[in-house]
């Protein structure tokens, strides 16, 4: 997996560091971040201080990855958000679903 990852010591909460593009070619990497050793977790958070860029595909991803978790997680955050970044997930309402910070 070529995506870093954080546990928080009681390992309720994971945080995922997204790279510099987030599309298509995350695809299985970003699955695999939220799916592999993430029995207990009730948190998820997802920062993107890196990334500079996020296509449709990524917008995809993140739903997916909500809908599928989404009877064991209770905390869905994005954060650390460029301008350009921040204003794509606006204009795609993802605060409906997502705490932005």
């Amino acid at each position: 997996m070529s995506l870093d990852r954080e546990f928080a010591d009681d390992g309720k909460e994971l945080t995922i560091f997204l790279e510099e593009k987030f599309d298509f070619g995350k695809v299985q990497d970003f699955r695999m971040a939220y799916s592999e050793g993430c029995e207990g977790v009730t948190s998820i958070i997802i920062n993107l201080q890196k990334t500079e860029y996020m296509d449709s595909s990524a917008l995809g991803m993140l739903l997916n990855m909500h809908k599928s978790l989404s009877d064991s997680v209770t905390s869905f955050k994005i954060t650390h958000c460029r301008p350009q970044v921040l204003k794509i997930l606006q204009i795609a309402r993802f605060s409906k679903k997502f705490n932005i910070v």
